[in-house]
């Protein structure tokens, strides 16, 4: 049974209000990927990732270059832990080699415009909720998880945003205001945001990779 989207209004409105009075004044950087706890985490098996290692060290491969090269199965795998739907992951890997990140980035873009609504619910399946601050006051927790509940009785899945250039202090004001603001729209305005709140995810996932500033492991298969 869903929350009334009243109650969580009413209850995003008082936690906002004192915001400033509890949080601290410095935060701590904050984690890029998976933030749900252990149960709510995205089983994605057989995941890779692009090798980001290569920043200047000797015998290893630019990570665009690695990709290029790497055979299908494995940079379709790879491309998974930046969004998870096979068909994306397909379209992406398919056009390959790309000359630059500019133009990979792009494909990226366009394939997810490419996708149904069905191959749009598969990648919401295994997204997880936006990360905050690790010190965020326990009230903003309360209430965020009344208004991600409301929200998926409402739309029928995960709430995603993405969040990159948001500085650290504005996090958690950025995802209250937003939740908050999309929690009255209707499912076709909804739906329409989420897909390109989702093409930003992958878009951002993809470039860090690249740029070798996430630290990605090989899942067991």
């Amino acid at each position: 049974m869903g929350v009334p989207i009243g109650h969580v209004s009413d209850s995003l409105d008082n936690v906002t209000s004192q915001l400033s009075q509890h949080l601290p004044t410095t935060h701590t950087r904050r984690p890029r990927g998976p933030t749900l706890p252990a149960h709510r985490l995205p089983d994605l098996p057989g995941r890779v990732a692009i090798p980001g290692q290569s920043r200047g060290a000797p015998g290893t491969r630019p990570p665009l270059e690695w990709f290029n090269d790497a055979p299908g199965p494995d940079a379709e795998r790879a491309l998974l832990s930046c969004l998870h739907s096979a068909r994306w992951a397909r379209l992406v890997a398919g056009h390959r080699p790309y000359p630059d990140t500019a133009s990979l980035l792009a494909a990226a873009d366009e394939a997810t415009y490419d996708l149904s609504p069905e191959e749009i619910a598969e990648a919401l399946a295994s997204e997880p909720l936006p990360s905050l601050p690790e010190d965020a006051y326990s009230a903003a927790h309360t209430a965020l998880n009344a208004a991600h509940a409301a929200y998926e009785a409402k739309f029928g899945h995960v709430f995603v945003i993405c969040l990159d250039g948001v500085p650290e202090p504005e996090v958690l004001d950025r995802v209250l205001e937003d939740i908050r603001s999309r929690l009255a729209n209707d499912p076709h305005d909804e739906q329409a945001i989420t897909r390109d709140q989702l093409r930003l995810l992958a878009r951002e996932r993809l470039n860090d990779a690249l740029k070798g500033r996430e630290e990605l492991r090989e899942q067991p298969r």
